[in-house]
């Protein structure tokens, strides 16, 4: 082979190399989309069960395609608290045994029959079916869902287009001495470890890595003892995203992400020596046998479900690890805004998730904040007030993170179910903090009151028991409503606004018929008018908080309709 062919092939190579590449990343996005967030959501409701893990954290990466994505959603979560760090070393543990099903699809491309059947097994027999169906249910289907699986079928086409691509480049290659050389150089258990280790670490896919290797298999000059430290170093080099991910974040993050990294390293080195150690004595005929696809993915799956067993007993050994590597002083404090991971942002439906939790804390303490400055009306207290402040600051605090969050989400690609739902929570965002605003004004106002040292009459007194009743019941059925996305309670909150308004009318004309005989000081009337006006403010911002709920709802059933 002259120097020309070898360029050829080399930019044939690279060209298969970019279509594997991005075929994985099309079919992997079109399979979260697909998930729409409810495998991580399954993951975020994990139970104390370490086995579950384990199967949960297999099963999920099976189905995204990616161990990569499954730990750093994992360190996501134990960063904001969602999971706790001995949950995630079985789903972490799981991961590594789910990525094996890229190597066993990938090893199909090497089924070599004349058996019609058979040959229906190998990708290029199928994927130019699979291209087909992809291509039009993205051009003529009108729903996102069925777009999302033709694009997990192009992608998947792709992948395998590129695999056949890179096999064919590789194939010449094998009559190169100084290509074969080169692989012999990895045979060394030091020097093959290496190699995969820094392949994937800057591929950051340890599943195109193991692509890589099974293309090379079709040359014949790649034997078992070039491939198994090439494996090993692998199954390393993939901590390397989880690692990153990890950066900036808080302390059980980063263990989060040593667990990964610890359990591959001494899976890995536990199995070198077992291994080289029984292949001094033994002397193992299969080394020097030239490897195949399917002998890869045999490999790969044996390592990682036989490091999972050896280790399992061993996870809290592993967690205690990583907490003597990363140590803190004194008790680390999680901060209420640790949902709102940036992690998330892959997956908008998760990250939309994790935003909700955070809007109903902030619709809580808008609940408490209103109830609170309510109660300083008739029993004016200065902590009371303080406190009515504190709250606010916090509220305006939440406000500020969570906006400048769904913001973020909004630019990402989402589903129109998605973004309906960002829209809805921007808008509930900014009616609870204007509550919460009104709730300052009311406490104030008890403070002018009570300083002023005016009486007020009994019967205002009662009306003011009253309406500031009704103001409570309206805040409360609202926050119910959205906490618990109770759609009728939301229908029942228009009539309740009604009511508020004409008991504010009511209220109003009996205090000017009281002001005009004298029977109240104008100073009380001033102070009424003023209390009502804020009344009246939140229970508007309560309606307008159950016409967002709602609207989201209607546009649903619409879409659902279509």
């Amino acid at each position: 082979m002259n120097l020309s062919e070898i360029f050829f092939q080399a930019i044939s190579l690279v060209g298969g190399l970019s279509f594997f590449l991005y075929g994985m990343h099309i079919m992997g996005e079109g399979l979260t989309k697909i998930s729409g967030g409810r495998l991580e959501r399954i993951l975020e409701r994990l139970t104390d069960s370490r086995l579950k893990a384990v199967l949960l954290g297999a099963g999920i990466t099976a189905v995204i395609q990616s161990s990569s994505a499954t730990t750093v959603t994992v360190v996501g979560f134990v960063n904001s608290g969602i999971m706790k760090l001995g949950q995630a070393v079985g789903v972490i543990m799981g991961a590594n045994i789910g990525t094996t099903m890229t190597s066993w699809l990938l090893s199909l491309t090497g089924i070599e029959s004349q058996n019609f059947f058979i040959r229906l097994l190998k990708p290029s027999s199928f994927t130019p079916v699979l291209a087909l169906v992809g291509i039009i249910l993205i051009m003529r289907a009108g729903q996102d869902k069925r777009r999302d699986v033709g694009a997990i079928f192009i992608g998947f086409s792709v992948l395998m287009f590129g695999m056949e691509t890179m096999s064919g480049a590789v194939k010449p290659l094998a009559e190169v001495p100084e290509f074969t050389g080169m692989l012999t150089m990895f045979s060394n258990p030091i020097l093959g470890m290496l190699a995969g280790a820094l392949l994937t670490a800057i591929i950051q896919s340890s599943s195109a890595s193991i692509g890589i290797l099974q293309a090379l298999c079709a040359t014949g000059s790649v034997t078992y003892a070039t491939a198994i430290p090439i494996i090993m170093g692998q199954n390393i080099g993939t901590c390397v995203t989880a690692i990153l991910s990890s950066v900036g974040a808080g302390k059980n993050a980063k263990r989060a992400a040593l667990v990964h990294l610890y359990f591959n390293v001494i899976g890995t080195f536990v199995f070198i020596l077992a291994f080289y150690g029984l292949n001094m004595i033994l002397h193992f005929a299969f080394m020097e046998v030239p490897a195949n696809a399917a002998g890869i993915a045999v490999i790969h799956s044996l390592f990682n479900i036989g490091a999972t067993i050896l280790l399992l007993p061993f996870a809290n050994g592993l967690e205690r690890l990583a907490t003597l590597t990363v140590q803190e002083s004194e008790e680390e404090k999680l901060s209420e805004f640790a949902r709102l991971d940036v992690r998330f942002l892959e997956t908008p439906a998760l990250a939309l998730e994790q935003c909700r939790h955070s809007v109903n804390e902030m619709a809580r303490l808008t609940q408490e904040n209103v109830t609170t400055a309510l109660e300083s009306v008739l029993d004016f207290h200065r902590n009371k007030r303080k406190q009515v402040k504190e709250t606010e600051e916090k509220i305006n605090r939440y406000e500020q993170e969570l906006t400048e969050y769904l913001h973020k989400i909004s630019m990402q690609n989402l589903l129109p179910e998605n973004s309906d739902d960002c829209n809805m929570l921007l808008y509930c965002i900014r009616d609870f903090e204007r509550m919460s605003d009104h709730a300052c004004n009311i406490a104030d106002e008890s403070a002018k009151i009570a300083k002023s040292g005016a009486i007020w009459p009994k019967k205002t007194r009662k009306e003011l028991k009253v309406y500031t009743a009704e103001i409570q019941n309206i805040v409360s059925v609202t926050v119910d409503a959205f906490v618990q996305r109770d759609t009728d309670s939301a229908r029942a909150i228009d009539s309740m606004e009604e009511r508020i308004d004409e008991l504010n009318k009511k209220v109003k004309k009996q205090n000017l018929k009281r002001a005009k005989k004298e029977k109240c000081s104008p100073e009380i009337g001033i102070f009424m008018n003023e209390l009502s006006v804020n009344f009246e403010r939140v229970a508007d911002h309560c309606d307008n908080i159950a016409i967002s709920m709602l609207g989201q709802i209607d546009n649903e059933d619409g879409e659902e309709e279509v």
